[in-house]
């Protein structure tokens, strides 16, 4: 496919794809920039190779889907010029003269603006990316960075998907266009903290970055967490946005998040990011155990309501909100005041989590104990294993416990459908989880004791 294209123009692998190779991560977006050809002949010369599939002329891009269904993007170099207020605000024209200098400078990132020759096996390099990318620094490639407010929250997810500092030059040229978050649409503001949910490698860079910028206001419910005092003895680690961002990396940090489906790490993500909203509300000194202390009492229920309005305003599926509101709310479920979990206790915490889990919520809690260095409680730890344990033993880790006193049981004995079903069936399920019966038979055998002769 290259041999044919490099027949009728200069073509260069450009973008993330050159930047991840060179990072020692196998690439997944392959892009490919071809110089000195018109749109129509490059559209002819790729034909043959499988189908295709032009993305506007306008933009000068052509997908092609070869052997396996991998995808290739082709495109013509193109000039943007701004033309009106927001992300969508520009005039793109392809011009197939462009130098590789010139193609390079319309890219948002210097590490983002590299290109490849697959021919000479070139790195092109005319705005330092290569160095940047060794000092781990994210810089913008030029002023035309400031047009476009979505590149700041680029610069968030890139951050922490790669473990990024932003140069200080970048970060106040973020802070001079920081009233023009508001022209973004949501669903291009919810695509970024997607992705900085689903692929951070040190998530806390992302809000780091944020701070930097001054776009950290736009999201008043972190904001919020800077500067919330915590108690020394028991967070050693500062304020609560500092222990949110640890908890994060330790989240992170952690296998079975890095092993999980994308919807799971999304959804742990968010959680490990909410679970402290309630403190700035609930925050205060007072006395405990004989000293004034700092203390947040119900923070984790006031977290739930603050954690659902922060889903929507960033455009989140509805999907998403009840697991991470339920895992917000129940993150101190390890801290009950119990000695031990019982059989009950475990069985309705499953039930309240769905459909969050409780093996999803000892991912939170662990995060949460790591938050805290160099305090690592081995009681607090122990607790965790325990409930895990607990709710493995009653086969309660990954699902809510399912009624087994159904309403075809009452018809069954003689019962025809009404009203009177529901409370019956309800009673029946409150049994259960309290332990009265644990399979089918014994909850018919509850249900005609329930309903007596």
């Amino acid at each position: 496919m290259l041999d044919a294209v490099r027949r009728v123009g200069r073509p260069r692998l450009v973008g993330g794809g050159v930047r991840d190779w060179l990072l020692g991560l196998e690439p997944k977006d392959f892009d490919i920039e071809v110089a000195g050809v018109d749109f129509d002949t490059l559209h002819r010369a790729l034909a043959p190779f499988g189908a295709t599939n032009v993305i506007g002329r306008s933009f000068g891009v052509i997908k092609v889907r070869g052997p396996g269904g991998a995808e290739y993007d082709f495109s013509l170099p193109r000039r943007e010029s701004k033309t009106g207020a927001g992300h969508r605000g520009f005039a793109v024209a392809p011009d197939p003269g462009l130098s590789d200098a010139e193609a390079a400078a319309r890219r948002d990132f210097t590490i983002n603006a590299i290109a490849y020759d697959p021919f000479t096996g070139a790195l092109i390099d005319p705005h330092g990316g290569q160095a940047d990318l060794k000092a781990r620094v994210l810089r913008h490639t030029s002023a035309a960075f400031g047009e476009d407010p979505l590149r700041v929250l680029r610069a968030v997810q890139l951050a922490a998907r790669f473990d990024l500092t932003l140069a200080p030059e970048t970060a106040a040229l973020c802070r001079s266009i920081a009233d023009s978050f508001a022209e973004l649409p949501v669903e291009r503001v919810w695509a970024e903290w997607e992705k900085w949910a689903v692929k951070s490698a040190k998530p806390s860079r992302g809000l780091t970055v944020l701070e930097e910028t001054g776009w950290l206001r736009h999201f008043p419910e972190i904001a919020a967490l800077r500067g919330t005092p915590q108690e020394p003895e028991w967070h050693p680690e500062g304020d609560v946005f500092t222990h949110t961002q640890l908890c994060l990396d330790a989240l992170a940090g952690l296998d079975e998040w890095q092993a999980g489906a994308a919807a799971r790490r999304r959804m742990l993500m968010f959680a490990v990011l909410a679970h402290d909203f309630g403190k700035p509300s609930t925050t205060e000194h007072a006395e405990r155990r004989g000293q004034l202390r700092w203390i947040s009492p119900g923070h984790e229920a006031a977290g739930g309501p603050i954690t659902e309005i922060f889903l929507r305003r960033l455009g989140a599926p509805l999907e998403l909100t009840p697991p991470v509101c339920a895992l917000v709310v129940s993150h101190l479920a390890h801290h009950s005041g119990q000695t031990e979990f019982s059989d009950t206790s475990v069985r309705r915490l499953a039930r309240k989590l769905a459909p969050a889990t409780i093996d999803e919520l000892v991912l939170v809690m662990r995060a949460d104990h790591e938050g805290r260095p160099p305090l690592r409680p081995p009681d607090s730890l122990a607790r965790i294993n325990q409930l895990q344990a607990k709710a493995r033993a009653l086969a309660v880790e990954n699902s809510a416990p399912r009624p087994l006193v159904l309403g075809r049981h009452l018809v069954a004995l003689g019962h025809k459908p009404g009203p009177d079903f529901k409370p019956i069936l309800d009673d029946a399920f409150e049994a259960q989880l309290d332990g009265a019966f644990a399979d089918e038979t014994g909850g018919v055998a509850w249900l005609k004791q329930r309903l007596g002769p």
